[in-house]
């Protein structure tokens, strides 16, 4: 193995989120992402002292790209769904880094600047301080959550279709929903339930 060369932070995040999308979390090793780069996994752990720090690399690299200033105009629920909106692109196109940005969430600049103004926004919107956890948390969950449903079990996809067929006798409201949910589009799902949790804080 060659001499390790000069390496980057932001190299070495690039190099773990190509081995993170193709292999997934459990893929995710300090050998892998050091035969990626082409240096030996101890030349790695020159630059990074263990996977925990690699995996805060990659969700740097992935939330880090998501502006986390609100839009200026509009009301606070719609500058809100655009902040939400940012995260559902900036992680759907890497959907394998899902489980680590709840892992990371505390320690993660690009996390906590987005966490920060959802609650300045929240706090516009009249709420205290344990609705606001309580409505932060819930905005959380249901960003990662969807996100995780639209790329690992769609509506449009075969768990839907089996749902669908099911015996009428038994589960006649879960077979006519899931019926009704193939032809419900991912960005009406994503925005529709979104619509529905920012009614309910406003209520």
């Amino acid at each position: 193995m060659p001499r390790p060369r000069s390496l980057t932070p932001q190299g070495i995040a690039a190099a773990a989120l190509a081995v993170l999308d193709r292999d997934g979390t459990g893929g995710l090793t300090m050998r892998a992402v050091a035969q990626e780069l082409g240096v030996s996994t101890m030349g790695l752990y020159r630059y990074v002292a263990d996977r925990e720090e690699l995996e805060g690399l990659v969700v740097e690299l992935v939330l880090g790209a998501v502006d986390p200033v609100p839009p200026a105009d509009g009301s606070w629920q719609e500058r809100i769904a655009v902040l939400v909106e940012r995260v559902r692109v900036a992680v759907g196109a890497h959907p394998a880094v899902v489980p680590l940005t709840m892992t990371h969430r505390h320690r993660s600049p690009a996390i906590l600047r987005w966490s920060e103004s959802v609650a300045g926004l929240l706090t516009e919107a009249g709420t205290g301080p344990r609705q606001r956890a309580v409505a932060l948390r819930g905005l959380l969950a249901y960003v990662i959550g969807a996100i995780q449903l639209e790329h690992l079990g769609p509506l449009a996809g075969p768990g839907t279709v089996a749902i669908a067929g099911l015996d009428p006798a038994e589960f006649p409201h879960m077979r006519a929903t899931a019926r009704e949910a193939q032809g419900v589009p991912a960005d009406e799902e994503f925005r529709g339930g979104l619509a529905m949790l920012l009614a309910g804080i406003r209520a």
